[in-house]
């Protein structure tokens, strides 16, 4: 069975809220937890600091354009589709 990582067409989106002292540092905290879950090309697409942190969207691509898009491949040989 395919892994659903391997169906993601571009990107995931990751929001959270940090605790934090700056706008900066928030940027910083976001893009290190996103490379700590795997993703090396990541994007911060919103931030807004307020409070005591950040409330924070990252991009993180699995597939930029003209990437091997792993969608396109056909299913291994005994792999059942879903």
């Amino acid at each position: 069975m395919a892994k659903p990582l391997e169906r993601v067409m571009d990107a995931l989106d990751l929001e959270t809220c940090l605790v934090c002292a700056s706008e900066e540092e928030g940027r910083r905290l976001m893009i290190q937890l996103a490379r700590e879950l795997g993703f090396q090309d990541v994007d911060i697409v919103f931030i807004q600091f307020q409070g005591p942190g950040v409330r924070v969207r990252a991009r993180a691509y699995v597939h930029r354009s003209g990437s091997v898009y792993g969608w396109l491949k056909p299913p291994h040989a005994g792999e059942v589709e879903a």
